[in-house]
């Protein structure tokens, strides 16, 4: 080991032990979450439980599909214990993706992953579906061979078998 990597750990180490008061900064996220909103008067009290808190910077409700949206530099486990907590409702993560980011190995209407009340053109996402019923939601190659040889948007399909 060279001197000037010796003298550089022992910096290093001094420096951590006079500055361990300092706190990491929490990393800038985007946190969606599902809450229930009837009525202007839930969306103002959902948007309100999250405006004062410490690191958010942004707040976007969308009362018709039930999102709370907020950005910031936040942990996303302490912004869904304080909607829960200032607002009483029943809130979650965001459990939905779109439809085409899900593996096309997916079928969208597996007891899991189907749900009725999600938003036009989204699923409930697999990976926070329970692994067993995740299993059952997986297509296998066969299947997918099969269900595309007769495809209508591929005028080929029947030669593929």
């Amino acid at each position: 080991m060279g001197a000037l990597a010796y003298i550089s750990e022992c910096c290093a180490g001094l420096w951590e032990l006079g500055h361990k008061h300092l706190k990491k900064r929490k990393p800038f996220e985007t946190v969606e979450i599902k809450v229930r909103m009837d009525c202007e008067g839930c969306e103002r009290k959902v948007r309100k439980s999250v405006e004062g808190m410490k690191g958010v910077t942004g707040v976007q409700v969308d009362s018709k599909q039930h999102k709370l949206t907020v950005t910031g530099f936040v942990d996303p486990d302490k912004v869904l214990d304080r909607v829960r907590q200032r607002t009483g409702k029943k809130a979650e993560f965001w459990p939905y993706v779109p439809y085409d980011a899900v593996e096309h190995m997916v079928h969208p209407y597996a007891p899991g992953v189907y749900d009725k009340k999600a938003p036009p053109g989204y699923v409930r996402n697999p990976e926070m579906v329970d692994p067993a019923v995740a299993e059952l939601a997986k297509e296998d190659p066969t299947e997918v061979k099969l269900s595309t040889a007769f495809s209508d948007e591929n005028p080929n399909a029947c030669a593929i078998m």
